[in-house]
């Protein structure tokens, strides 16, 4: 298609979008198509064009505003509700930020990832502040709601398909068993702390051979974190006291090192297709 024809559909195309005999979508859609490299693009900040702003209706200003305006007093006056609606508004903030994320996904992935990491920061502070404010001391408590804020961002992290939640998702799962591992091991020796690692880290990255023939992303995130785990062993020697030498796990370090970087230099052509 010549230029001069490319450029009459897209000016129809911007007619369609201001006159709204067509969708925003399906708009945005056409004009993928026929816009080139050398046709200047609509303007955008993070997924959302300059001419959807112009056009919008009164009507979607005033309900952002009611919004933003309800959020506000909810914030302002969360400490004079009781525990039930502090639950409920928490959770209602966390699901609708969630609901929008997945919504916009694949139209403004930014905004999405962006919705996603506020909806998943308030799920965890405001868990941690209620129970702070209601003098919750258990550290189970605090512990088992970590897990559970790990659980809800693996199983968003899965379902949007966003590689980083499901990182701190697993991340959040393996600091809570290195937690309880804390609490069972007095002062462990080093083969309590390999023999208590190393067949999760084995776990996981056999889990990642098994997710990558559908699911590339999760195996992805799924090596990366039973590599993490491999030196769990000696990062818990920062954490506890030990029955071992500094230069014992100074030389355990190395030599997981070692095998680690050996192991993906002989298996590269195997592993790099589970993530690639």
């Amino acid at each position: 298609m010549d230029a001069e024809k490319r450029k009459v559909i897209v000016r129809e195309i911007h007619h369609w979008r201001r006159s709204k005999l067509l969708p925003e979508h399906y708009c945005d859609f056409l004009m993928n198509l026929y816009v080139d490299e050398s046709t200047p693009k609509p303007a955008s900040l993070m997924g959302v064009s300059a001419s959807s702003v112009a056009n919008s209706n009164w009507k979607i200003w005033l309900a952002i505003m009611a919004v933003i305006a309800a959020l506000a007093l909810s914030a302002l006056n969360f400490n004079s509700f009781g525990l039930p609606m502090q639950i409920g508004i928490s959770t209602l903030f966390v699901i609708i930020c969630y609901g929008f994320a997945y919504r916009h996904y694949q139209k403004a992935p930014v905004i999405s990832y962006l919705l996603c990491g506020v909806s998943s920061i308030a799920l965890l502070f405001v868990g941690l502040y209620l129970l702070d404010l209601y003098a919750v001391s258990s550290a189970n408590a605090y512990v088992g709601y970590l897990a559970f804020c790990s659980s809800v961002w693996l199983f968003n992290g899965l379902v949007g398909r966003m590689a980083i939640f499901q990182i701190c998702g697993w991340l959040g799962l393996v600091g809570t068993y290195g937690w309880l591992l804390l609490h069972k091991l007095d002062s462990p020796g080093w083969f309590s702390l390999e023999i208590s690692w190393i067949p999760v880290s084995i776990v996981l990255i056999w889990m990642a051979w098994l997710a990558h023939h559908t699911n590339k992303q999760a195996a992805s995130a799924l090596l990366l974190v039973g590599s993490i785990v491999w030196f769990a062993p000696e990062a818990m020697t920062f954490l506890t006291d030990v029955d071992m030498s500094s230069r014992f796990i100074q030389l355990s370090f190395t030599g997981k090192l070692v095998s680690a970087g050996v192991a993906l230099f002989l298996l590269r052509k195997k592993w790099v297709e589970w993530v690639m």
